[in-house]
């Protein structure tokens, strides 16, 4: 049988499953409209509620201070103050929903099938790791099904609703495959492309959790897919959880075939569930019912159904069925892709360990109910996905390792020979060769130049001072010691000065960011919901900051150490710009392109070039410079762009913590030209993701080019 013909089928067969469990359900769901209809917005279990309340707390999803004024006026009882925080939930959303679903979209593929000469989509899929991706078992029911198919990525419009180009992707079942036909689930692994890169890479993935506390009935949800196969296209209107079911969830939202794969999110864009089909409308004898209320008959398209819900396969059901599977210890390693809380990540698990199987990488776990929510946040942990030069996310980068490596200088007549590049990397590059780093950055700059259709630039062309083995050894001098927090999941400097100048910028930032007043704020939400107070105001802030942004609390504190470290101790400063003045061209035009922590260093160099460079062009990414606790302590002496700078750009990701100040404008007068851009998920502060984009290479290609 075609591959076609086969989805259509097994799909019909899903659609008479669904209408089964919902007619099963329907005194639940009759209770649910029952309570709806007398003014409860949730009708949920109080345990479900405490559990949602709780992760919304602890992740910081919820602004304090709204959640205060909802829940003091008036005494309420636990479960009416769970219910206050999740109308607070809903009723406004942050900026960064928007640019966070555009990252979720960007991990969506169509998923087409060849046959007979021809190419026709089938359904969605969406990556769940670096290199897995999932879908339902009827659009893809084995092996041989997978491999007369293709993903396709990028599938959807730019924001001047033009057509992007597709990224084509093949799928390799022949490394791996699992499905179920009754979960209606598909995993299975993206080769990778010409680039030979993983495609989660480039275009993210969706981290699995099996807990509890993603969402409860009333919530809204959120589906974006490629319904009839046509570009991507998402449902944010007019929908929410209506059952939840052992395995399923039926919820009210627009959807149609093709649509089969999607993911299904909440408001944080938390994967909840797999949608699978849609539930029709039956008679008393079972038979589906059309919109006119005759019985559907063979040949009537779907637009003639009377469609009543949707149906989605549970996330946590689909983790516990994948745990109990027996699998070899390559697999397993393979599914450990994704993630701690998917509970996949460690050694054989039984049928239900999954819920237990709690991790680290995506945030704290949610209390259960009755317990404490407002404690502090766990650390995420090791990252999920690669953070790209001068990003990284785990302990194992900041080793010290010796001896030290030095820059590089480009090579004779590049760019005409009056023209220079010149890279400047940020903090935790110890240890890593210069030349990996300066192709690397290159490789990004690539990307976006070709994306901007400018020439690209050889690797051998550009000027890479290296400072990363310097820096940690002269940070020696700074030792850091862990919070008081019981783990050792971030650092603060031990040099007195040091630590009062790291603890402004951590708190500058916090607070740039909206974290409430902790003196009034936090007092008065631990005692109106009889929470246990947050332990330490450095790591309340650090959580925030981690909560709301894609990089950890331990690399947001190592970060902002440095930068601390840098700015407080004059020997430092002098010997990072001594190091960087050794690979600077000393004449002609410099175009300078730098990131994070190098960002800082790259203004004070400013002031210390030859008379003969002539600075044309400076790119700034993910950088502090916009928090008056680092521009202030600058050699020029606070935000006053240098004369000898012609042109300046800022990019900045708003998911990226460390360039919380942005944008810069409002700071510095006469200051750069402020881009907001969107990176991949788990690489808000990577430099090559930064580069990539077609507007932040553009200007610095057109320089080059003269």
């Amino acid at each position: 049988m075609e591959v076609v013909d086969r989805t259509r089928d097994e799909r019909e067969h899903q659609v008479a499953a669904a209408a089964v469990r919902y007619d099963e359900a329907g005194e639940q769901r009759r209770e649910v409209e029952r309570q709806q209809d007398a003014g409860v917005s949730f009708p949920d279990s109080p345990e479900a509620l405490a559990a949602r309340a709780a992760r919304l707390l602890d992740r910081q999803a919820v602004p304090a201070a709204m959640v205060m004024e909802a829940v003091r006026a008036e005494p309420l009882t636990a479960s009416s103050a769970f219910e206050r925080i999740l109308g607070v939930s809903t009723e406004l959303q942050a900026w960064s929903f928007l640019p966070r679903g555009a990252r979720a979209a960007r991990c969506i593929a169509r998923i087409s099938a060849r046959e007979n000469g021809r190419e026709l989509p089938i359904g969605t899929g969406f990556l769940v790791s670096p290199t897995l991706l999932m879908t339902n078992h009827h659009v893809l029911p084995d092996a041989d099904a997978a491999r007369r198919c293709f993903a396709e990525f990028d599938a959807q419009v730019d924001v001047d609703n033009t057509p992007q180009p597709p990224t084509r992707l093949e799928f390799d079942p022949n490394a791996f495959f699992v499905a179920d036909k009754r979960l209606d689930f598909a995993l299975v692994p993206v080769a990778p492309g010409p680039d030979r890169r993983p495609p989660g890479e480039t275009f993210g993935w969706h981290r699995l959790s099996a807990q509890q506390g993603k969402l409860v009935i009333g919530e809204p949800v959120n589906i974006i897919g490629h319904p009839r196969g046509r570009l991507k296209e998402i449902a944010v209107r007019d929908n929410a959880l209506q059952v939840r079911l052992d395995d399923f969830l039926h919820y009210r939202t627009d959807t149609e075939p093709g649509n089969s794969g999607s993911p299904v999110f909440n408001d944080q864009w938390e994967v909840i569930a797999l949608h699978h089909s849609g539930v029709p409308r039956t008679d008393e004898q079972g038979h589906i019912l059309r919109r006119d209320g005759r019985v559907r008959q063979p040949g009537d398209g779907d637009d003639a159904t009377d469609w009543v819900s949707n149906e989605g396969v549970r996330i946590s059901s689909i983790l516990k069925h994948v745990a109990s599977l027996p699998l070899t210890a390559g697999q397993r390693e393979l599914l450990a892709g994704l993630g701690p809380e998917s509970g996949l990540d460690g050694p054989p698990t039984a049928v239900g360990a999954a819920d237990a199987a709690v991790g680290t990488a995506v945030g704290p776990a949610p209390a259960a109910p009755g317990a404490a929510v407002g404690s502090a946040p766990a650390t995420r942990g090791a990252a999920v996905g690669p953070a790209g030069p001068s990003a990284p996310l785990g302990r194992a980068s900041d080793e010290a390792v010796a001896p030290h490596a030095r820059g590089l200088r480009a090579r004779d007549g590049a760019f005409g020979g009056g023209r220079h590049l010149v890279f400047l990397h940020g903090r935790a590059q110890q240890g890593k060769d210069p030349e990996t780093l300066r192709r690397e950055w290159a490789a990004g700059l690539n990307q976006g130049l070709v994306r901007a259709g400018l020439p690209t630039a050889e690797p051998a062309d550009i000027w890479f001072p290296f400072y990363g083995d310097l820096l940690v050894g002269a940070l020696a001098s700074h030792e850091s010691v862990p919070l008081a927090t019981g783990a050792p999941t971030a650092v603060t400097p031990e040099t007195p000065t040091t630590r009062a100048v790291y603890e402004e910028i951590l708190g500058e930032a916090a607070a740039r960011w909206y974290m409430p007043l902790e003196t009034q704020h936090t007092a008065e939400l631990t005692e109106a919901l009889g929470l246990d107070p947050v332990v330490g105001a450095v790591w309340r802030r650090l959580g925030w900051l981690a909560a709301r942004s894609d990089l950890d609390a331990w690399a947001i504190s190592l970060i902002f150490r440095d930068v601390a470290a840098y700015l407080d101790d004059r020997q430092i400063r002098e010997e990072v710009l001594s190091c960087v003045l050794e690979t600077v061209p000393d004449a002609g035009e410099m175009v300078l392109v730098s990131h994070s922590l190098g960002t800082v260093v790259g203004m004070d160099l400013l002031t210390r070039l030859s008379p003969a460079v002539e600075v044309v062009h400076l790119t700034t990414a993910g950088s502090p410079l916009g928090m008056d606790g680092v521009y202030r302590r600058l050699l020029a002496g606070g935000p006053r762009s240098p004369e000898k700078m012609a042109d300046w750009l800022n990019a900045w990701c708003p998911t990226d913590p460390v360039a919380i100040g942005c944008p810069l404008a409002h700071a510095w007068a006469d200051g750069p030209t402020d881009l907001a851009v969107v990176n991949a998920r788990d690489r808000a502060h990577s430099i090559v993701e930064y580069l990539a984009h077609a507007d932040v290479a553009r200007p610095i290609g057109s320089r080059l080019a003269g």
